[in-house]
């Protein structure tokens, strides 16, 4: 059998030696080191829209990648990579950090300097480990997992006001109604209105799971908030400054940990960039950017998306982009929206008609927006189109217009946001 291996390192000196040890190792098949995490996980989800064999069986992380540490991408590429063995290099070897390497999701620890037998004896062990998972999965690219149970998808705004946690109520809604096990959580964490939409109060909240570094089924059931309409909520802090509790590890730590259970997760992002909510877009299958058709609107649009690029958190084209308040009389249009800030502009754009919407926002009662609602039919049709509903053939929202789904990247590696130095 032929082990396919993909070397994750950044140093040159380290990427040769590399090269040259996995080259001598019996039916080895090592591709070109990939030289940060970006380009790993990027790499890595390429290779999974194809099919799952076309995956490596063996994935070595040098201790010194980045921008991500290399626990936490080693813990990111077990959760969205399932079947991949993931052995880290690091020139300490001791107990604590195997301990670590192992409940992060690794398969194996090599020390450095590195020793062609102990090198050959963690791939082949990784290896054998993949083709038992790849066996009893026994799945092709159709079902190929981007996590262990569900998917991402998150909503930011362009700028205040125009539309956000509406939207991601609605998408999360709608969800829920196509029979879908949703999560809805309000990364807002400052000024959150999940809660306030939906008329719920809970003691819970994000930040409580913040500290945590082991999130069990049991500890996230205890934090989450089962509603009515069928939701999971996670909400944003009461007090604004405890937002600052959760931050760009948290956010990975409590998205995974509900990805893992939950079909689906809808994260409202809010309009500001933290470090926690940028690691929830880069780590969501979809990430959708609301803006309205007005100049200030698509500017603010616009500085978000090279803000994201930027800081390497999404791509321009792998956003898409939701025009809100839209009427054919608007001089602002979607495909002028998509030339401009270079994203991929949604089929269905969302009509601008408040007064539908005024009665139950003023109530805190969105669920009980009238399915006559011109506004909701267009954002549930929209959830239909992102590939959020359980079905295509779901009553409650029209199937997704022909001519092909949006192309959404997988995530990538996100550059930190640290207060008082660069990522």
């Amino acid at each position: 059998m032929t082990t396919r291996i993909l070397p994750a390192v950044g140093d040159p000196d380290a990427a040769r030696i590399f090269s040259t040890l996995l080259s001598q190792l019996p039916s080895a098949e090592p591709s070109p080191p990939v030289p940060d995490s970006t380009t790993l996980l990027d790499t890595l989800a390429r290779l999974a829209v194809d099919s799952l064999d076309e995956l490596p069986e063996v994935v070595l992380v040098h201790e010194r990648i980045g921008p991500v540490p290399a626990l936490e991408l080693i813990r990111e590429v077990a959760l969205r990579f399932p079947a991949v063995g993931v052995v880290l290099v690091s020139s300490d070897a001791g107990p604590a950090l195997f301990s670590a390497a192992m409940d992060s999701g690794a398969r194996g620890l090599v020390g450095l300097p590195l020793s062609y037998d102990e090198l050959a004896a963690r791939v082949q062990a990784a290896a054998q480990w993949s083709v038992g998972v790849r066996r009893h999965l026994g799945r092709g690219a159709a079902d190929a997992p981007t996590g262990p149970g569900g998917r991402v998808v998150t909503v930011t705004g362009a700028k205040g006001g125009v539309g956000t946690t509406f939207t991601a109520v609605q998408f999360a809604l709608a969800a829920a109604a196509s029979g879908r096990r949703t999560a809805l959580v309000d990364m807002d964490l400052q000024a959150g209105d999940v809660g306030s939409y939906l008329d719920v109060q809970f003691r819970r909240s994000i930040a409580d799971l913040a500290g945590i570094q082991d999130i069990s089924p049991r500890v996230l059931q205890d934090a989450v908030y089962e509603d009515r309409t069928g939701l999971a909520l996670l909400l944003a802090p009461a007090d604004g400054e405890r937002g600052e509790e959760v931050d760009d590890r948290a956010a990975r730590h409590i998205v995974g940990a509900l990805r893992g259970r939950y079909e689906l997760v809808v994260v409202d992002c809010g309009t500001q960039v933290t470090g926690a909510n940028a690691a929830a877009v880069e780590m969501a299958d979809v990430a959708v950017l609301v803006t309205t058709p007005d100049v200030i609107a698509v500017r603010a649009a616009k500085r978000m998306v090279r803000l994201w690029e930027r800081l390497q958190v999404r791509k321009a084209e792998d956003t898409a982009m939701v025009v809100n308040r839209w009427s054919k009389h608007t001089e602002i249009q979607p495909a002028l929206i998509e030339k401009i800030t270079k994203t991929r502009a949604t089929r269905t754009p969302v009509p601008a008609a408040f007064k539908e919407l005024q009665a139950v926002v003023d109530a805190g009662r969105v669920q009980d927006l009238d399915n006559r609602s011109t506004v909701k039919q267009a954002l549930w049709t929209l959830a239909g189109e992102l590939g959020l509903l359980a079905a295509p053939d779901t009553p409650a929202a029209a199937p997704a217009p022909p001519g092909g789904a949006l192309t959404l990247r997988a995530a990538g590696t996100v550059s930190r946001l640290r207060r008082g130095r660069e990522g």
